[in-house]
């Protein structure tokens, strides 16, 4: 499987990223091994996920959620309930 997700930062910003391993790319990120963005940022806290059976479709989706201003991110954040 394939996740378009977004974190939280230590700093209250938002990062999105793709990934074939949710749980091994959040502590990847908080170890400060993750995107160089988050790098300075941590701990980052998993606030919001999709999961896809291609890889293009998750970098899609990526890409797409990217584009959303905090606004539209943070209510995503706020509609999803983590504990799926």
């Amino acid at each position: 499987m394939y996740y378009t997700y977004i974190v939280e930062c230590s700093d209250g910003t938002l990062y999105t990223g793709f990934t074939v391993n949710l749980e091994k790319r959040i502590k990847t990120h908080n170890e400060k091994k993750g995107a160089k963005y988050t790098r300075g940022r941590t701990p980052v806290v998993l606030k919001y996920y999709e999961q896809f059976e291609n890889k293009i479709d998750a970098i899609k989706r990526e890409a797409e959620v990217k584009k959303l201003n905090k606004l539209n991110k943070l209510t995503l954040v706020k509609n999803f309930n983590i504990d799926k």
